[in-house]
């Protein structure tokens, strides 16, 4: 029997059901948002400003590349742990292409683009069609890549390439937005052009992921791989395509650090991927794959900066202090994913009886 509105306008729909990447996702932002509450109202140290949540984004630009490509990998039950040495090598190659060898900038994007599309490429042939273990992989990956930044270049240096040096400086400015100093003199806001690339590049795959073919097989993938197989889904491209986007993010993600920090360095991105595999979780995205948001991990990106910037500014300083906060949200984060998968099983579990 047909239910109707009041005013007789149409048949009522149920409700719909949250999906447990929706769920994730509004956890995310909902701690986000009470964390910064937390810090205007009993820090105050500049977090009123509206400069300071943009710093937080030009600092965290090629983070929230990387966490967006790592997210992929994970959404479809992978991992890529070989992101922060492909940052460090892209940054030390150009670095040491625009300042030793006279290179122009364009050569220097797509010499950053070419080597995460390479390691993409072979590692995501690795996974997908030699069936080995990502993590296996994507180490050798990191080793190698950790190795060749310390043959191109083994000491640190800053760039002086005259064109490098003025696109670096460039500032997009955000009007209404800044703030006066103790002179009476207004100072804009304003983020780099980084965070432009990184916004860009988050929209590109969350349209990919949300309404694109190849979204929804990555899903697939993740979810269960043989449902996915007699679904129609060839799984092991889908694989090979998401590490092999994950290389490319890592590449971009490789320049916009390179842009950030203006040098070559063999220690540079040190711990990159962890924070990438970090920010993902936190953002809502399961190691078990399946599930994830993209918009989730931009949120775990800032989310992760932000518990950083309130231990610093709380006058803990020692470095153990932001491990102890971070690693306590991360566990606090993965048990909230586990209660979801054990909801989950039980509701499958009863969906079967029925």
């Amino acid at each position: 029997m047909s239910r109707f509105n009041r005013r007789g306008g149409g048949e009522l729909k149920a409700p719909t059901k949250m999906t447990d990447t929706n769920l994730l996702t509004m956890i995310t932002i909902c701690v986000f948002v009470a964390m910064y509450i937390f810090a205007v109202l009993f820090l105050k140290k500049g977090f009123l400003k509206p400069q300071t949540f943009f710093n937080i984004l030009n600092a965290n630009a090629a983070l929230i590349i990387l966490a967006c490509g790592m997210s992929l990998v994970m959404i479809t039950g992978g991992i890529d742990i070989s992101v922060g040495g492909v940052t460090a090598l892209v940054s030390m190659s150009c670095a040491v292409y625009l300042d030793h060898k006279g290179g122009s900038l364009l050569m220097a994007v797509l010499m950053a683009v070419g080597i995460g599309l390479a390691f993409g490429i072979v590692q995501g042939y690795l996974v997908a069609y030699l069936e080995i273990q990502p993590f296996i992989v994507t180490l050798a990956g990191m080793f190698f890549a950790r190795g060749a930044t310390t043959i191109v270049y083994n000491k640190p240096f800053n760039v002086a390439n005259e064109d490098f040096v003025k696109l670096k400086a460039t500032r997009i400015l955000i009007p209404y937005l800044g703030t006066y100093n103790k002179r009476g003199k207004y100072i804009p806001a304003y983020i780099e052009i980084g965070v432009i690339v990184a916004i860009a590049l988050a929209i590109l795959l969350f349209v990919l992921l949300k309404w694109a073919k190849p979204g929804r097989n990555f899903y697939a993938v993740g979810g269960n791989r043989q449902s996915a197989l007699m679904l129609g889904v060839n799984v092991k491209r889908t694989i090979f395509f998401s590490h092999l986007i994950c290389g490319l993010m890592a590449g971009i993600g490789g320049f916009v650090y390179f842009m950030h920090v203006g040098s070559g360095s063999p220690q540079h991105a040190s711990g990159a991927e962890m924070n990438a595999i970090a920010s993902s979780i936190i953002g809502g995205t399961m190691l078990t794959g399946g599930v994830g948001n993209i918009i989730g991990t931009v949120f775990g990106v800032l989310s992760l900066a932000l518990i950083q910037n309130i231990v610093s500014s709380a006058g803990l300083d020692d470095a153990w202090w932001t491990g102890i906060t971070v690693a306590g949200m991360l566990c606090i984060f993965l048990v909230v994913q586990s209660i979801i998968i054990a909801r989950r099983k039980k509701a499958n579990a009863a969906a079967a009886k029925q």
